[in-house]
């Protein structure tokens, strides 16, 4: 097993690892919750939990990151350089490789000459996975904050933008996710009782309330904090979405509430669907080409493919390994991906 990769996803919110085989086979994934914005301390303490949780010795790591963008940097070439000297110290300088896009990988000592590379390239070791075992597709993955929707073309990524301003720009990054985008980021206002309510500009929910209500999140993925700190339980989530209309829980019944998260659910199918249609609009795509999904939000990927009548794929398709690893793997896809590429160069 030496010749193992374990491939590592740096967010800010949460760290992801994957363990491939020489031979391809995913062996061990896991997710673990990590607010960056809070300490390097968090980081150093999720990294020790997933290495302590290892089946077998490793001695190779690829490295892709997002967690550049946590706000206790400066500024992201400052986030990559020191999430970068932290991993190798933690690591014990192991063989470390750091994923650095069509750059391919970089050694820890040239990460400074190449920041703007590495930083938020999670999504095209995701991509360039995925484009060697499907030549036309959408590739979509939605995640606890953001989505990725990459087009795959000629069996390569056809992204125009890399860096997450050019990305934004051109909608193949959302910045809507699942779990910790707060419903006032998603809508002004939804319909209630028969009338439009506006939607107070406050932090008083996420979608992950709306999500559990139409139960539709599962409870494993489900690691972010609620925005009052208090539980996730169907009540809970429906009284934070009552504050969004300046109500109290007690103001209507459960299942008024659960009709109101699935309009605020429509809002953000309607916001992926748009972006969706743009990548779309780029290539010529055969009536066939799938939409292929991953992360935490795959459900409404696949909502999103039966509405615009396109085949629905889950990357976990292509990951070699039992079945509940190849579920995780598929959630923390950027690590599958980096390992997996990585592993194909020592081979």
């Amino acid at each position: 097993m030496d010749n193992c990769v374990l491939g590592w996803d740096i967010g800010g919110a949460h760290l992801k690892a994957v363990l491939v085989r020489p031979d391809g086979r995913a062996i061990h994934a896991v997710q673990r919750a990590c607010p960056l914005w809070r300490g390097m301390d968090k980081l150093q303490q999720a990294v020790a939990d997933v290495l302590a949780g290892l089946p077998t010795r490793v001695t190779h790591h690829a490295i892709t990151m997002t967690g550049e963008l946590a706000d206790i940097f400066p500024d992201r070439p400052s986030g990559v350089a020191h999430i970068t000297q932290n991993m190798r110290r933690w690591l014990d300088d192991a063989d470390i490789a750091i994923y650095a896009g069509s750059q391919g990988f970089l050694a820890p000592d040239a990460v400074d000459a190449h920041a703007d590379a590495i930083a938020s390239a999670n999504w095209h070791a995701s991509a360039e996975f995925l484009a060697r075992q499907c030549d036309a597709a959408l590739f979509m993955d939605i995640g606890s904050t953001t989505a990725d929707l990459i087009p795959l073309h000629s069996g390569k990524p056809a992204a125009r933008g890399y860096s997450d301003a050019e990305r934004m720009r051109t909608e193949e990054l959302v910045y809507t996710g699942v779990i910790r985008t707060p419903v006032m980021a998603v809508a002004r206002r939804l319909p209630f009782a028969g009338e439009w309510q506006q939607l107070a500009a406050e932090h008083f929910a996420t979608m992950a309330d709306v999500y559990r209500l139409t139960g539709e999140l599962s409870e494993e993925y489900d690691m972010g904090d609620t925005a009052d700190g208090q539980g996730k339980s169907a009540r809970e989530s429906a009284r934070r979405l009552a504050r969004m209309t300046g109500r109290d829980f007690r103001d209507a019944e459960l299942e008024q509430w659960r009709q109101f998260a699935r309009a605020a659910r429509s809002r953000q199918v309607w916001m992926l669907q748009s972006a969706a249609e743009r990548q779309l609009s780029l290539h010529v795509f055969p009536d066939n080409a799938p939409i292929i999904a991953a992360g935490a939000g795959i459900f409404l990927a696949r909502e999103l493919a039966r509405v615009m009548n396109r085949p629905f794929i889950e990357a976990a398709q292509w990951i070699e390994g039992d079945a509940a690893v190849t579920q995780w793997a598929n959630v923390c896809l950027p690590a599958h991906a980096v390992a997996w590429l990585r592993g194909r160069e020592l081979a």
